[in-house]
């Protein structure tokens, strides 16, 4: 990997210029709709973005926020992970997840949790073996 640099995303510009990796696992928004969500759930949910840049370009995107629930107490969930696919396996996600480590405990939070779909293998073997996650549910949902 190349000198690499991660940043928070803030201003609406900075929004944007993630969204051509963001659409990469987010492929049902267009542009409109990924910054009005990005926009309303950084107002009410704490929702922050960063993004590692390779040199300038953007290489890829992490999105999370704190939280509480009974079952975890106070934690950090990982909303969004995703590596632009011109550049996986070049350890970019490594880290990402672990800045987010990092910055969980740096401000109070002991747990990061994510989901990952059923069927993405190679995510789960990444965030099983690389990065030391265990699968502790599964997530059900439907739609209304």
């Amino acid at each position: 990997m190349n000198e690499s640099t991660i940043k928070e995303l803030q201003s609406k510009e900075e929004i944007l210029q993630a969204f051509p990796v963001m659409r990469q696992l987010r492929s049902h928004l267009d542009e409109q709709e990924y910054l009005q969500l990005v926009e309303e759930a950084q107002k009410h949910e704490g929702y922050t973005m960063y993004a590692i840049f390779e040199e300038k370009e953007l290489a890829g995107v992490i999105g999370f926020q704190p939280m509480v629930t009974l079952y975890y107490g106070r934690f950090i969930w990982v909303c969004d992970l995703v590596t632009d696919l011109n550049k996986r396996s070049k350890g970019f996600g490594e880290s990402l997840l672990t800045y987010v480590h990092e910055w969980a405990k740096e401000n109070g939070y002991a747990l990061v949790a994510l989901s990952s779909g059923i069927r993405r293998f190679e995510a789960h073997r990444f965030y099983e073996e690389k990065m030391g996650y265990n699968k502790a549910s599964f997530v059900f949902k439907k739609s209304l």
